[in-house]
């Protein structure tokens, strides 16, 4: 289908270089359309800013695997040893975090060139300016030399996705988020992460593993959204291996001592009791919110719920040219892969004749704490909500990988489960997984689910020995049963 106007100077205008509106941008052009993309970092209270690329790319998945990487590999330096590798001084050896952060950041800048360079080559317009809305079909762009410039386009895309939040209590500026964390210019050293989220936890858990001392501050309740009882396995897990959590609490005040720390006071909700102490990082993790105050959206009346932008089942507003993907969109995942995929499939009913819209059901995703977890499908509890526990059955196991045995690793938290129906052959509505390498496990099983995987499937399915992946093509306990899922060999 051509391009469906020569009124306005583009076709489509996509607000955001993140990876929902990039996606958009070049299958747009893909498909004949003429575009321009707009993208502006407004600096943290600190002055971090970076670019075009978006979260994932600069300031989250990527830099955040990337130091999770970074923890691991210490770990494996240390198990070397036990498999027979002579390190001398082994104990002695401890991360550079300069050299850990300029390794990242030249990743980064040269994922932020590429992308310069393909949307040159695609001949997608790239914008360095802030972009707000004058009418339906004009966009002011103010750029970083103070100038305004006017745009025009028949079709506009929202994609500005979120930034973190900053807790409104005295000294919450003296604080950090994780858009200042993977550029830092000093060591961390002793930190507190306030918030217990999956950006929360991973955070700690790197931090954690490169050596520094690390306390998350839980407000409620670990991993919301996520499966309880996996969540606070992942939270078990990670006290184990030293990490400290403050549960029930919330911060009141942080203000600067004398000795370059900060003392932060805060209080417990189930104990009526204040305290405080000093760390040298504050890092905030408790949520995000969606960019919608920049964009002039009361110019267009488009909706917005929540610091979000409401949209229906084909990312259309209730403006009929302006649309909205990723993160900005309310009630959607919040995920990288999400935003790609619903972009492009934009792009394509937009500009291709397509009629494909985007699926979130059973959306596989990873938290990439110490020891991961990954799950596709409904949480237990969701699953028992909507469907009754009569009527859900849940196969599960603890396990023990292979390679956890010479540097005789904890198994403890190695733990998996099937959450199905009963009936029939038990349609299996979640999968839910703690150990090495979740993601990598997950994710083939995820078309699996979408595929209609039924537990008479995957316990027909032979698994490949020895991984941990197969573990859920063994999965014969029921948490009905009573019976102990703890395996006795790894063998039989």
């Amino acid at each position: 289908m051509p391009p469906v106007t020569h009124q306005y100077e583009y076709d489509l205008i996509v607000l955001g270089g993140g990876s929902g509106g990039l996606a958009c941008a070049k299958e747009a052009v893909v498909n004949g359309a003429k575009v321009a993309c707009l993208d502006y970092v407004i600096p943290t209270p600190i002055g971090t800013k970076w670019g075009i690329g978006g979260t994932c790319v600069n300031v989250g998945c990527i830099p955040k695997k990337l130091m999770h990487q970074a923890a691991l590999l210490g770990e494996s330096i240390h198990e070397a040893e036990s498999y027979g590798w002579e390190i001398p001084d082994s104990q002695k050896i401890k991360p550079d975090w300069g050299k850990l952060v300029q390794s990242v950041q030249n990743h980064i800048k040269s994922v932020n060139w590429v992308t310069r360079v393909d949307l040159r080559d695609k001949n997608v317009e790239y914008v360095n300016g802030l972009g707000s809305f004058v009418d339906p079909h004009t966009i002011s762009a103010k750029l970083k030399n103070g100038s305004e410039r006017l745009l025009t386009g028949q079709n506009i895309v929202i994609a500005v996705g979120g930034r973190p939040r900053y807790p409104e209590i005295p000294g919450a500026d003296l604080g950090i988020t994780s858009d200042d964390l993977f550029s830092l210019d000093h060591a961390p050293g002793k930190t507190l992460v306030v918030g217990a989220g999956y950006i929360g936890l991973e955070c700690a858990g790197f931090l954690n593993g490169l050596g520094y001392d690390a306390t998350v501050m839980v407000r409620s309740i670990v991993l919301r959204g996520f499966d309880q009882q996996m969540a606070n396995i992942v939270a078990d897990a990670m006290v184990e291996r030293g990490i400290k959590f403050l549960h029930k609490t919330i911060p009141k005040v942080v203000c600067r001592n004398g000795n370059g720390r900060y003392l932060v006071k805060y209080y417990n909700t189930e104990t009526d009791v204040e305290s405080s102490d000093e760390f040298d990082t504050v890092l905030w993790a408790i949520g995000r919110k969606g960019l919608v105050n920049e964009l002039n959206l009361s110019n267009v009346n488009v909706e917005t719920k929540a610091d979000k932008i409401i949209v229906n089942n084909a990312e259309e507003t209730n403006v009929p040219n302006i649309y909205a993907v990723g993160d900005i969109i309310h009630g959607r995942p919040e995920l990288t892969p999400v935003a790609i995929h619903a972009g492009r499939l934009l792009a394509r009913r937009i500009f291709a004749g397509s009629t494909q819209i985007m699926d979130y059901t059973d959306v596989a995703t990873t938290v990439f704490s110490p020891l991961e977890y990954a799950c596709v499908g409904m949480a237990e509890e969701d699953a028992i909500r909507q469907h009754g526990e009569d009527n859900i059955e849940v196969f599960h196991g603890f396990y023990k990988p292979t390679e956890f045995f010479v540097p005789q690793k904890s198994v403890r938290y190695c733990y998996l489960k099937a959450v199905a129906l009963r009936s029939d052959d038990q349609k299996v509505l979640g999968l839910h997984y703690i150990g090495p390498v979740a993601g990598e496990v997950i994710q083939g099983f995820a078309a699996a689910v979408k595929s209609g995987l039924t537990m008479k499937i995957l316990l027909n399915t032979v698994g490949i020995h020895p991984t941990t992946a197969e573990e859920f093509t063994r999965l014969s306990i029921t948490k009905r049963s009573g019976l102990d899922p703890t395996p006795a060999t790894c063998c039989s």
